[in-house]
C-alpha cells in the first residue's frame, strides 16, 4: 500500500510514516523544508521517499499529487503553531485567521488535491486535536479551528464514499509543537498536563501514530473522530 503523509517530516507525522514503512508500507512523505525531508528519509530507510512542500502552497500541492499516480491513503497531520491559545480576551483577529489559515484551509485543501489520485479503497485522515471538545481555559480558539476540522468528517465520509474519511484527535503529545521560549518552559507545561491526565503521562507520537494505522489500514472505519488524549478530556 502507499500512503502520502502530508507533514510527515517531524513529530506525529514522522512516527507514523516509521511505524507504516516498518510494517513494509510505501510512504511519501512531504515537509516545508528539504533539510527536514532529507533528514526523515534517512530515519525512514528503503520504504520511503519525500519532497519539500508546503501544504499552504495550493497550487504546488495539486502538481505534487498530479505527478504520484495512484495512492492508497492520505494523512494530513499539517498544524499551525498554538497562535490561537489563550484566554479570549487576548486573542486577536490575525492569530485567529492565521490559525485557520496553517491548519483548517491547508488540511481540507489538501485533500481536496488528493481526490484524483487516491483509491477508491483508500482513504484520507486528518490530524486535529482534542481541544476540539476541551472545557479548558484558554482553548476556545484552538477548539474553534479544529472542531471546524471535525465537524466536516462526516459529511465528508458520505460525499467522497467510498473513500473512507477519519480524523484523530490527539491529546498533549510531547512533541516540537509544544516548544516555547526554552526548554523549561515546555517541561513545566507538560508536567502539568500529565498530573490532570488519568493515565498519568503526556502522550508520545507513536500513541497517535498506532490510531492513525488504525484508521488508515480497516476497511470498515469510516467518518469516525478517534481521540487519543489519555483520558486527558476527562478532567480538563
Amino acid at each position: 500500500m502507499r500512503v502520502v503523509i502530508v507533514g510527515g517530516t517531524s513529530g506525529i507525522g514522522l512516527a507514523t510514516a516509521e511505524l507504516l514503512a516498518g510494517e513494509g508500507h510505501e510512504v511519501i512523505v512531504t515537509g516545508r523544508s528539504a533539510e527536514r525531508v532529507e533528514a526523515a528519509l534517512k530515519r525512514l530507510g528503503d520504504r520511503a521517499s519525500g519532497e519539500a512542500l508546503d501544504a499552504r502552497d495550493v497550487e504546488a500541492t495539486r502538481a505534487f499529487f498530479a505527478g504520484l499516480g495512484v495512492v492508497d491513503h492520505v494523512v494530513v497531520t499539517v498544524s499551525g503553531r498554538g497562535q490561537a491559545a489563550g484566554p479570549l480576551r487576548t486573542l486577536t483577529r490575525e492569530k485567529l485567521t492565521s490559525a485557520v489559515q496553517d491548519k483548517l484551509v491547508p488540511q481540507l485543501l489538501t485533500a481536496q488535491a488528493a481526490l484524483d489520485t487516491l483509491s477508491p479503497e483508500g482513504s484520507l485522515t486528518f490530524v486535529s486535536a482534542a481541544s476540539a471538545r476541551s472545557s479548558a481555559p484558554g482553548v476556545s480558539g484552538l477548539a474553534a479551528v479544529n472542531g471546524a476540522l471535525e465537524s466536516v468528517v462526516p459529511g465528508l465520509a458520505v460525499e467522497l464514499a467510498p473513500i473512507r474519511v477519519n480524523a484523530v484527535s490527539p491529546g498533549v503529545i510531547d512533541t516540537g509543537w509544544w516548544t516555547g521560549p526554552n526548554e523549561e518552559g515546555k517541561a513545566g507545561v507538560l508536567a502539568t498536563a500529565a498530573q490532570g491526565s488519568p493515565t498519568g503521562r503526556v502522550g508520545r507520537p507513536q500513541d497517535v501514530a498506532s490510531a492513525i494505522a488504525f484508521v488508515v489500514g480497516n476497511s470498515f472505519v469510516t467518518g469516525t473522530v478517534l481521540t487519543v488524549d489519555g483520558g486527558w478530556r476527562l478532567k480538563a
